[in-house]
């Protein structure tokens, strides 16, 4: 019997996910060394500081500051130090140095990811990367490799546990969005400075990345039109839910065809009303899931815990799994599946569906003089639901309105809105939200 290869394993970055990582490597050597045909050696693990406290306990001697020598020295390199430099340095290096790397730094793909899956190609190595959206949800390989032969028309996902647990409790408890994010940050859902969460750049860089490989075309993160949920109120809930819709923030990627007749992507994160009867409407707390629509396939979801260490780190032993099968097998490296390019096309461009909120003037013709207006840009009124109020002791009365529009150019819907906001018999314009699932 022949001996049992060892690949040496460089783990660049030691947090919650990386600190599980090493734990794996050690404890489960010999069922990894016979899933992959060969022993995973945790060869080191750079880090800023080696006395830092960690939550697994693991041998000081694996320790080390000198990122630089770990990676050149590797078969297969682990990156989970997130940001882009030194990262995006190390991978480079690595690949450079004909290793394989494993990593879930979203940020960096979606900032540069098409020099890092050029240098791939040219050191003919693996760069994989599933850990980079849903945690533990395995959608970029099923993407990637189920579908290759299907043509994806449209993926909707929640992609950051986050958000989606703040919006949550907003809609379960009534909670205003400060009192929800203090709770998020008190149970570790939220980290002290929550900005790249809640204003939705995480989900912009995760949607980036599903869109490359759902469409085969290179985008970037300046290709997203991102919207986070700052502004979504205690009182959007409650409308919402009236109206039988939840808020969740989505990550958008679909094809679509301009007012030129040209066709292009949207990629778009922002918040949206979802009928309660959609799949997604169903994710609560701080799961994720991604709803995808392929011509042939129809609809699929996948859903699961979207972050934390154990589970984010099953989606990068996964990757490594399969970087040292390759290693061990021989073969190119498979790093992304671009067949050629489709353009990225503005929110302006995109069709969708809006929620309205209108406080007016209860008076004769003011119906009237709405709905005008949205016919004159062409978008048609699906929903139109009003409210008298009235003061104690006042003689003045105010009408809420809430419309759904149908589906609708975005800058149609744009332009209403506008236009309806110069109404003299317009009070406020409550809240502006999109639709999707209708």
């Amino acid at each position: 019997m022949s001996e049992v290869r060892t690949l040496k394993v460089a783990l660049l970055g030691c947090g919650n996910v990386g600190a599980q990582v090493a734990r794996i490597l050690l404890d489960d050597a010999d069922a990894l060394a016979a899933r992959t045909g060969a022993r995973l050696q945790l060869s080191g693990i750079a880090v800023r500081n080696i006395d830092s406290e960690r939550d697994v306990e693991l041998p000081r001697e694996l320790f080390t500051t000198d990122a630089d020598t770990l990676a050149k020295d590797a078969d297969l390199v682990i990156e989970l130090m997130g940001g882009i430099e030194p990262a995006r340095s190390l991978i480079l290096t690595a690949m450079q140095n004909g290793a394989c790397v494993v990593t879930g730094n979203k940020a960096l793909l979606a900032q540069d990811g098409p020099t890092l899956y050029e240098e791939a190609d040219k050191a003919g190595v693996q760069l994989s990367y599933e850990a980079a959206v849903a945690g533990a949800i395995p959608i970029l390989r099923p993407i990637r490799d189920s579908l290759s032969g299907d043509r994806i028309t449209r993926v909707l996902g929640i992609v950051n546990g986050t958000t989606n647990f703040i919006l949550d409790q907003m809609d379960s408890t009534g909670a205003q969005f400060a009192d929800a994010l203090a709770e998020a940050q008190r149970l570790g859902y939220a980290e002290a400075d929550p900005t790249a969460d809640v204003e939705g750049h995480d989900a912009a860089a995760k949607a980036a990345i599903l869109a490359s490989l759902s469409f085969h075309t290179r985008f970037a993160l300046e290709d997203v039109y991102c919207e986070g949920i700052t502004k979504v109120s205690a009182a959007d809930i409650a409308a919402a839910k009236e109206a039988g819709f939840v808020i969740k923030l989505l990550a958008i990627a679909e094809k679509i065809t301009n007012a030129n007749g040209d066709d292009g992507i949207s990629v778009r994160v922002h918040p949206t009303l979802l009928p309660r009867e959609h799949p997604l409407a169903a994710v609560r707390g701080a799961f994720n899931a991604v709803f995808i629509e392929a011509e042939n396939a129809g609809e699929l979801m996948f859903y699961g815990q979207g972050a934390g260490g154990t589970p984010t780190a099953s989606a990068v032993l996964g990757d490594l799994v399969s970087a040292a099968r390759r290693v061990v097998l021989g073969g190119p490296g498979r790093t992304e599946t671009t067949t050629g390019y489709v353009p990225a096309l503005p929110i302006d461009a995109s069709t969708t569906s809006y929620y309205i909120g209108l406080d007016v003037a209860d008076q004769a013709g003011v119906l009237a003089r709405i709905t005008h207006i949205f016919a004159e840009n062409g978008v048609s009124i699906e929903i139109m639901r009003q409210t008298i109020h009235r003061d104690a002791g006042s003689t003045v009365e105010s009408a809420e309105l809430k419309i759904v529009t149908h589906r609708a150019s975005e800058a149609a819907l744009a332009a209403t809105v506008e236009a309806v906001k110069g109404l003299d018999v317009i009070n406020s314009v409550t809240s502006v939200l999109r639709v999707e699932g209708v």
